[in-house]
């Protein structure tokens, strides 16, 4: 993790400066639109405007909201979407709806997104739960590994129930909003409660030093992955090409594994190319929970593995869960080429799309947000 995100970082200094502030947080998105709830556009006394949520398509009216709320009117949730009469001139073109959170940052609140900060330059997940409804309506508090910061300043309870749903969305990688009764009762419908989760990055662990690592593990930084290049091969690993785009370990596959637990969200990815480094990654990759398990190599190759696993113990079902050869039929030579086709089959797996192309299917071109698990 360790970047923080430009909203957190800009709104601290701004109320640091004594500046006064106002957010319009994207909170939900229904069909298609450009960016993922949690996007947000800040607001200044001064006119300066910071961010955005649609890439455009409705800043100009939630800057005269600010506007509206730097003159005194109350926070509120607005939406916007292609079909709405106030929205005409500035409806989304994808289709979509948005639902956006525009309120005033309180100085109260200050020291909730310094902890968020904080948290985040660190390494650490943390919750940011922004109140929606009432009079304390842009109250926030922040939930962090060890504890809970700030107050949503209507009950004990409304915290704890906060405080606990939100760590069941840091460990989901979920944000959305989340409703509570008046006294913060997990059943009610009073009160909106947006929980935005900044979960730990995605781990991708690519066991081979070769020259499609490096462009691998640049991309997927880009994308937000945290990469581990490992090779037991000392000679291989000592570049410094492979250090300045990923943690280097030089180690075997099956040792480095031993014990590790991946997530959905993980990626194990095997470029050896050597069967006696190869096959254990593939076997504890399989073990250890990743979402997604993938290696270069022929299908001829691939086919050749397959035996010696099976022979080796493993079921067709697991073995089934390799991408290999891994990527999309891009027709990519290059290594460059190569790492977009196979973070492009990444993505696609973890989000449960086709990979085709997006002018010959039909539906939402965005994909639907996750409810989280019931607690």
């Amino acid at each position: 993790m360790g970047v923080v995100p430009s909203s957190q970082a800009i709104a601290s200094e701004w109320l640091a400066a004594g500046r006064r502030v106002v957010a319009a947080t994207l909170i939900e998105r229904i069909g298609s639109a450009p960016l993922d709830p949690g996007a947000e556009m800040l607001v200044s006394d001064d006119g300066r405007i910071e961010g955005t949520v649609t890439g455009g398509c409705v800043e100009g009216a939630l800057a005269q909201e600010a506007q509206a709320i730097l003159g005194g009117e109350p926070a509120r949730v607005s939406t916007y979407g292609i079909s709405d009469e106030e929205a005409a001139g500035v409806g989304l073109m994808c289709g979509g709806t948005v639902r956006v959170f525009v309120h005033e940052i309180s100085a109260d609140a200050a020291p909730v997104l310094d902890a968020v900060r904080g948290e985040l330059e660190a390494g650490r997940p943390v919750a940011l739960a922004t109140l929606l409804d009432g009079e304390r309506a842009g109250a926030k508090l922040a939930v962090t590994e060890s504890g809970v910061v700030g107050s949503l300043g209507v009950t004990e309870l409304l915290d704890r129930s906060v405080a606990r749903d939100a760590r069941g969305f840091l460990d989901e990688g979920v944000s959305r909003v989340r409703r509570y009764g008046g006294g913060g009762e997990v059943m009610g419908d009073e009160l909106g409660v947006y929980i935005q989760a900044f979960a730990t990055r995605p781990k991708m662990i690519i066991f081979g030093a070769i020259d499609f690592s490096v462009a691998v593990a640049r991309l997927a930084r880009e994308v937000g992955y945290e990469v581990t290049i490992c090779d037991a091969r000392k000679a291989f690993a000592s570049s410094p090409r492979f250090s300045s785009v990923a943690e280097v370990v030089i180690d075997w596959p099956d040792r480095f594994m031993e014990g590790r637990t991946l997530g959905p969200r993980d990626v194990v990815l095997v470029f050896t190319h050597d069967r006696k480094f190869d096959e254990p990654a593939l076997t504890a990759a399989l073990a250890s929970g990743a979402g997604y398990v993938g290696a270069l190599g022929s299908r001829r190759t691939h086919e050749q593995r397959r035996e010696r696993l099976l022979e080796a113990g493993l079921s067709a079902e697991e073995i089934d869960r390799i991408h290999a050869p891994c990527g999309l039929d891009l027709g990519a030579r290059t290594p460059e080429e190569t790492a977009v086709s196979i973070l492009a089959e990444v993505i696609a797996a973890r989000t449960g799309r086709s990979g085709e192309s997006l002018s010959r299917t039909e539906g939402p071109i965005h994909p639907p947000e996750r409810e989280p698990t019931p607690s």
